[in-house]
C-alpha cells in the first residue's frame, strides 16, 4: 500500500526557503511569485507489513555511484584554444575559447552583441570549423542580412531559429561544433521546466543543460545574455556562478568605442580589457587604444591630467578631465563619470584638508575621456592634479602622466608594475613620469620619472606656479 510520508511544501526557486503553505512573496528574499508547489514524497511499506507495522521505507530516486578520481591521475594537458579571429576577443578571453567551457556575454540592447557573436561565429568556423548559432529573437533572414553587410564568410556556420535547449543538445550531439552560440539566454526554455522563456527557473535550467552540453560534447558554449538599468546582467545570480567566463560590453551608443571587460575567466586573467571601434563592417580592434584615448586632448588645457593605470595585463595611458566650479545651490556637488564616485568624495576630502583648498563651496566634475571606466586606486593622483589644476586655472605641466594611490593623510602609495607605466607613458611621448616615492627603482629608466612623497610634493612638481598650492588658493 502506497501512502503520503508528508505534506506537499512549497519551496522558493530564488532562494530556496521552504514554507508549508503558498504566499505570494518569499519571506527570506522577499521575490515575489516565487513560491513553487513540490510534491511530497511516497513511502511504501516494506512486504509483508501492516500498517501498524514497521515504519514504512522512503524510496529515494536511482542515481549513480560516484567514483572519486585521484588529483594526481588527472591530465593537466593544456587544451587548444579555439581562437576568434578577432585578436581584442582572444586578448580579453586568455587566448581563445576553450573546449568545453561556457562564455556569459552581457551588455547593453544595441551595444553591439549581436554583431559581435556574429563575427566571432564566422572566425571560429574558418580557424576550427563547424559552428551552430542559435538565435531566438532574430529570423534566420536578419542573420543574412547582418552577414552580408558585415561581409562575413559563411562556411560551416549554421543557424537554428529556436531556443529549445533540449533538441539543441541533440543537435550537438550529432553535429559535434567547435563553438555553439546562443543568442540570448533569456529567449531559450527547457520543456521540462514551466513557465515562460525569460523566467528564472527557465534561464536557470536553460544555462545548466547548456553548460552540460559544452562538457558533454566538447564545444565551447556561448551565452549572450541581456542587463537590467543597473547594468548588471539579468536573471538569478546563478547564472554566472556556474559559467566559466563572464564578458561584459560597455560603451555609448551614440559613439563608435565599445570596451569588452572581462568580469571572470577560470582560464586567463581578469579584469582584461579589450577595445573596439564599430565600424559600418562590425567591430574592429583598436591596436593603439591609448593614442584613441588622447586623440583629442586639448593641450595647456587646464582641468587636464594624464594617468597611466595598468587594465589586465594591458598599459593604457588615459586622459582625466576635472571641471570645478562655485556651486549655485545650497549644497555643492561631485559628479563622477567613468570613475568612482566614492573615492571622488575621498580625494575631494584630502585636497580640502591637506591642501587647504576650499573645495566645500565648489561643485566637481570629473570625466574619464573615451567613456572608459577606471576602477584603478593608481588613478587617483592624475584625478587629483586635474581638479586642482581646474581650480587654479593652471593646467598641468606638458609632457606629464602621473600614477598613484593617495592616502587619507595625504601620502603617495606605491603602484605595481612602475616600469611597465613608464614604458607606456614614453612610447607616447611623454618625457616626465610622476610616480610615489616608493615605487620600484626602475634603472635606466629613472631618468624619466620624478618622485614625490605627497600631495603636496606632487602638486609642486606637475603645476609650474610659484608657492604651494595652499598658498595660491589663498
Amino acid at each position: 500500500m502506497i501512502t503520503r510520508a508528508a505534506r506537499a511544501t512549497y519551496t522558493c526557486r530564488d532562494c530556496g526557503h521552504s514554507t508549508p503553505k503558498w504566499t505570494g512573496q518569499c519571506p527570506r528574499c522577499e521575490a515575489w511569485n516565487s513560491i513553487d508547489e513540490k510534491s511530497p514524497a511516497l513511502s511504501v511499506p516494506p512486504v509483508g507489513s501492516s500498517r501498524g507495522g514497521r515504519a514504512p521505507v522512503t524510496h529515494t530516486p536511482w542515481t549513480d555511484v560516484i567514483e572519486p578520481v585521484a588529483l594526481n591521475d588527472i591530465s593537466t594537458a593544456q587544451r587548444i584554444r579555439t581562437a576568434t579571429g578577432l585578436p581584442e576577443l582572444d586578448r580579453v578571453l586568455g587566448g581563445g575559447f576553450v573546449p568545453g567551457s561556457t562564455v556569459l556575454l552581457g551588455g547593453d540592447p544595441g551595444i553591439g552583441k549581436s554583431t559581435l557573436l556574429l563575427q566571432t561565429a564566422a572566425g571560429a568556423a574558418v580557424t576550427a570549423g563547424r559552428v551552430i548559432y542559435s538565435t531566438g529573437e532574430e529570423s534566420p533572414d536578419q542573420i543574412k542580412l547582418r552577414s552580408d553587410r558585415l561581409g562575413l564568410t559563411r562556411e560551416d556556420l549554421f543557424v537554428v531559429p529556436s531556443g529549445d535547449v533540449v533538441s539543441l543538445g541533440a543537435l550537438a550531439d550529432e553535429f559535434r561544433p567547435s563553438l555553439l552560440i546562443v543568442d540570448s539566454i533569456q529567449t531559450s526554455w527547457h520543456s521540462a521546466v514551466d513557465g515562460a522563456p525569460g523566467s528564472i527557473g527557465q534561464v536557470r535550467q536553460s544555462a545548466a543543460e547548456l553548460c552540460a552540453i559544452a562538457r558533454r560534447t566538447g564545444a565551447a558554449v556561448v551565452l549572450a545574455g541581456h542587463v537590467t538599468k543597473e547594468g548588471a546582467i539579468a536573471g538569478p545570480k546563478v547564472l554566472e556562478h556556474v559559467v566559466d567566463v563572464v564578458l561584459q560590453m560597455e560603451g555609448e551608443t551614440g559613439t563608435p568605442l565599445r570596451l569588452l571587460r572581462g568580469v571572470k575567466n577560470r582560464y586567463g586573467a581578469t579584469d582584461e580589457l579589450g577595445v573596439f571601434e564599430m565600424t559600418g563592417d562590425g567591430l574592429r580592434g583598436v591596436a593603439e587604444p591609448s593614442a584613441m584615448f588622447l586623440s583629442q586632448r586639448q593641450p595647456g588645457a587646464s582641468g587636464s591630467a594624464v594617468a597611466t593605470v595598468i587594465e589586465g595585463t594591458r598599459p593604457l595611458t588615459i586622459e582625466v578631465q576635472a571641471l570645478v566650479t562655485p556651486t549655485q545651490s545650497t549644497s555643492s556637488r561631485r559628479t563622477a563619470a567613468g570613475y568612482d564616485p566614492g573615492r571622488l568624495h575621498l580625494l575631494v576630502a584630502v585636497i580640502s584638508k591637506r591642501l587647504k583648498i576650499p573645495l566645500g563651496s565648489q561643485d566637481v566634475v570629473v570625466n574619464i575621456a573615451g567613456g572608459l571606466r577606471i576602477s584603478e586606486p593608481a588613478a587617483d593622483l592624475a584625478v587629483a592634479l586635474a581638479i586642482i589644476s581646474s581650480y587654479m586655472d593652471v593646467p598641468v605641466r606638458d609632457g606629464l602622466s602621473a600614477s598613484g594611490e593617495i592616502g587619507l593623510g595625504g601620502e603617495l602609495r606605491a603602484v605595481h608594475q612602475a616600469a611597465r607605466r613608464v614604458g607606456e607613458a614614453t612610447r607616447l611621448g611623454f618625457d616626465l613620469c610622476l610616480l610615489p616615492a616608493g615605487s620600484a627603482d626602475l634603472g635606466p629608466a629613472e631618468s624619466a620619472v620624478v618622485r614625490a612623497a605627497t600631495l603636496a610634493d606632487a602638486v609642486r612638481a606637475a603645476l609650474p606656479v610659484p608657492g604651494t598650492a595652499g598658498e595660491r588658493s589663498r
